[in-house]
């Protein structure tokens, strides 16, 4: 089985968010996609409380058997990518980690600690987002590892989506199950 490691922040979950966890198993990249939320260590201007994030993400991704959603950054005090990625490798011997990232994450990725061991060691499945120019990236990283995925997305900012929740709007970028639980907890305002 290939699995998909969808790391971010989350926060809050969004339709585009769920979209390319569910092209990804319809274009065949991966057969389930875990969802990872970094933790409340993670320094994020706007982040809420890691336990509302992990229930967002819950609701929004209920009845889909092919997509989960772990806790395993909340429960340590700093992890790193390459952690992650080990540890479900730990769980998942027999199986194909992936780990799913933006154009925007993979420019950065020589920033990120033990880089060479994740390209060296897992899959990582690139979704274009905005006008990056991926054949730059790919030139200065000249790995075989890396997949340019074919999943379209359009934009869709967290940040706006907070500003708009911040003025009790509603929100269409957002599931309507994940919507109703911002409401009624009152997150964002």
């Amino acid at each position: 089985m290939k699995i998909g490691i969808f790391g971010g922040s989350f926060n809050p979950p969004h339709e585009m968010h769920k979209r390319i966890a569910l092209e990804l198993i319809e274009n065949g990249y991966v057969d389930r996609v875990i969802y990872v939320p970094t933790g409340n260590k993670y320094n994020k201007k706007d982040l809420i409380d890691a336990k509302e994030r992990l229930e967002m993400l819950k609701i929004m991704v209920q009845n889909n058997k092919n997509l989960v959603v772990s806790d395993y950054e909340f429960k340590n005090m700093l992890i790193y990518t390459y952690q992650t990625l080990d540890y479900f490798k730990s769980i998942y011997p027999n199986d194909e980690i992936r780990f799913v990232c933006g154009t925007d994450n993979l420019q950065e990725i020589t920033t990120w600690k033990n880089y060479k061991y994740i390209l060296d060691n897992y899959k990582i499945l690139v979704i274009e987002r905005d006008n990056d120019n991926v054949e730059n990236i790919m030139k200065t990283l000249n790995s075989d590892n890396i997949i340019i995925t074919s999943i379209t997305t359009k934009k869709v900012s967290s940040t706006e989506i907070r500003s708009v929740l911040g003025k009790n709007e509603y929100s269409y970028d957002l599931d309507n199950k994940v919507m109703t639980y911002i409401k009624k907890r009152k997150l964002y305002c």
